[in-house]
Parts: C-alpha cells; sequence; structure tokens
C-alpha cells in the first residue's frame, strides 16, 4: 500500500524540494495534489486532509514588517489545519516544520513552538501521530534571495555582478535542503512520530568562510569555466547551490577558445579541480541521448564537432531552454542539478560530443532519473 503525502506549502523552497524528492520513489508514495488556496476554502482544505496519510506542515511566513503578522498568520494556519483535521477525522502523520528560532525572543519563534504544541495537542486527543521538526538554518538550489537564506543572497549577488556585505560575521549552523529532505522522508518511513525532533546541524561555518568559498567560485567557475576544489559534501552543496542563480538563458552555450594554426585548432574542454570521468560519444542525425536529470552530479556536455540542440526544464516547470551548438565554434553547457536535459543532432553529419561528470557512474547509485524535456 502507497503511502499518500500531502505538503502544505509545496509551492515554497522547501516544499519543491520535498514534493520533487518524493516523486523519485513511486512504488513507495503517491503525492496527493495541494493548491495554496486550500487555507482560503474550509472545504478545500477538510478534503485534501482527508486524503493524505501523512501531512507535512510548511505552510507559513518567514519575514514580514510587522512581526505580529507574521504571528498571527502562522498560528492561524496550524488552527486552520487542525479544524480540517478534526472535521475529516483524520489519525494521519502530521509532520511540522519549526525552527531553531523556538527559543529565541522572536514572535516568529514563538509562532512555530505554539504551532509545534497545538498539533502535538491535536494528536494527543485524536489518535493520530505527530513529529515536531526543530530545523536549523536551510540553504540549497532555488531558495529565494533575500527571503530563505544569506546563501541564496550572497549566490544571487554574486552572479548577478554585486559584491555581498557581511553584517554580522558569527558562526552559522547549516543543514543542505537535500540532507533535511532525507531526514524527513525517513521520519515518514518511521511511522513513530517525535513531538520534539531537532534535527542536527550538518554543518558549521562563519559567514566570511562561506562568503569567501563562493566568490572564489565566481572568479573560478562563472568566469573562467573551471571547476573549482571542493573538499566536502558541504562544498559541493554550496557550489551546486550558487550554480543555479547563474542566469542559465544569457550564460549558455559558453564558447571555448580555439588555439588555431596550420595544423587546425586545438580546444580546451575542461580545467578540473575534481576528478570524474570523461566520456566521448558520436550521435547519429536526428538522434536524441538524455531525458534525464540529476539532484546532485555536475555534468558538462562540450560539442566539438557538428550541429546540437541542448534543451534544458527545471523539473517541475514547464519552461524549456534551447541551446544551440556548432563544432565549428565548440561551446559547452553545464546542466544544472534538478534540470532535465537532452542533446539532440539537428545537423547532417554525426555529432562529436564530449561528456564530464564529476563523479564516476555507479549503477547501484546512478543519480540518474528519467523525464522527457
Amino acid at each position: 500500500m502507497k503511502i499518500k503525502i500531502g505538503i502544505t506549502g509545496q509551492e515554497g523552497f522547501v516544499g519543491q524540494h520535498l514534493y520533487n524528492t518524493i516523486g523519485l520513489f513511486p512504488e513507495e508514495f503517491d503525492r496527493v495534489p495541494y493548491n495554496i488556496d486550500c487555507f482560503t476554502d474550509e472545504e478545500k482544505l477538510c478534503s485534501f486532509v482527508n486524503e493524505c496519510d501523512v501531512v507535512v506542515h510548511l505552510a507559513a511566513m518567514n519575514r514580514h514588517n510587522d512581526p505580529e503578522v507574521l504571528y498571527q498568520t502562522n498560528i492561524g494556519l496550524v488552527k486552520k489545519l487542525i479544524n480540517a483535521l478534526e472535521n475529516s477525522n483524520s489519525k494521519a502523520h502530521v509532520l511540522f516544520s519549526s525552527s531553531s528560532q523556538e527559543n529565541r525572543d522572536n514572535l516568529y519563534g514563538k509562532s512555530k513552538k505554539e504551532g509545534r504544541e497545538l498539533l502535538e495537542n491535536w494528536a494527543n486527543k485524536a489518535g493520530g501521530i505527530f513529529t515536531g521538526l526543530v530545523i536549523p538554518n536551510v540553504f540549497g538550489p532555488f531558495g529565494h534571495p533575500y527571503y530563505n537564506s544569506f546563501i541564496a543572497t550572497f549566490s544571487h549577488q554574486l552572479s548577478h555582478n554585486e559584491q555581498p556585505k557581511v553584517e554580522v560575521d558569527g558562526e552559522v549552523k547549516l543543514i543542505y535542503v537535500g540532507e533535511l529532505v532525507e531526514v524527513i522522508i525517513n521520519e515518514i518511513r518511521s511511522a513513530k512520530g517525535n513531538p520534539l525532533f531537532v534535527i542536527p546541524h550538518t554543518s558549521v561555518n562563519k559567514v566570511s568562510a562561506i562568503l569567501n568559498l563562493l566568490n572564489n567560485y565566481k572568479k573560478q567557475y562563472f568566469v573562467s569555466g573551471i571547476i573549482p576544489q571542493l573538499d566536502s559534501k558541504f562544498e559541493l552543496n554550496l557550489f551546486n547551490t550558487f550554480r543555479c542563480y547563474i542566469d542559465i538563458k544569457n550564460h549558455n552555450p559558453v564558447p571555448f577558445v580555439q588555439h588555431k594554426d596550420a595544423r587546425g585548432a586545438f580546444v580546451e574542454i575542461i580545467r578540473l579541480n575534481v576528478g570524474g570521468q570523461i566520456s566521448f560519444s558520436t550521435t547519429l542525425p536526428g538522434i536524441t541521448r538524455g531525458n534525464h536529470y540529476h539532484t546532485r552530479k555536475i555534468e558538462r556536455f562540450a560539442v566539438i564537432k557538428g550541429k546540437a540542440l541542448i534543451q534544458l526544464r527545471k523539473i517541475g516547470t514547464d519552461e524549456v531552454l534551447d541551446f544551440y551548438l556548432d563544432g565549428a565554434k565548440p561551446s559547452y553547457v553545464d546542466m544544472p542539478i534538478w534540470y532535465t536535459h537532452n542533446i539532440k543532432n539537428i545537423g547532417d553529419e554525426e555529432l562529436y560530443t564530449n561528456f564530464w561528470i564529476n563523479e564516476f557512474y555507479d549503477p547501484e547509485d546512478a543519480d540518474t532519473y528519467f523525464e522527457e524535456v
């Protein structure tokens, strides 16, 4: 029997990552459709809750000029959810996203702590299962600058020719959004509940140290196309986060520097400060390769002969980005994580392509998910 999971706040930063990752396990989970309008229509919210074995309550306001509005909004959302749970006689497993700010003297933290306690009381009375997730600072791809994380803000600024400033250079405890999603999914699988689940951070860094890394990624990767040295899982996650803030439409395809003489031409495909695997392919006219995406891998397609169309589409969206490459003017496109991509030979001759990826292919852990662009 598949577990039916509904996510309030599915459109948000953590919500979209959780929704997309749950979609990687179609034999185990069903995703219950959710719309932000549910919280303005009692009947819709009850119908949504009634379909769910699990409700992950992420819907919340994180920032507002008036802290009282923020507090009342977040408590109001919890009370509406509880009302829907009671009206539908639900015994679902409810997971609530609280914050490490719970015990700080601010109305946001207060709204999170009180919301968690209200849902715990509902579970005790109704016989439901409850998990209160106390979450550290979260970063990762597709977070909103000036809202979700200072890392999102810094990455956006650096990739748009602005220079970030460190206001307070403190140490920050962080968790990558993919790591958080893994914790949430494992908690869903356990079905045990935990009213006060303090999720441990996975890294501690000074703000200035993170900015130094991001500045290096801009200098090496964004400006020069060099894959930087990545000494830890945190640095890989930070680099993949930075990459998603680059303006893909205007940045790609990136031309190579050709060195020509009487013998022909010489082109450097890639400069690496990490390892990985380089492959070579030929593709016949009219044939398409790919139509898959990755959640952690860094990948480069370099066209060295023939004419190609490379297409990208962010998972969960409809916009398809088209990039035309020609071996007469060699160039490359790097694949952001969570973008399905393909390459098609649109010429009359064989297409020659070099592929680089930052890790060896492992069929047991391929991080390759097929979806048509």
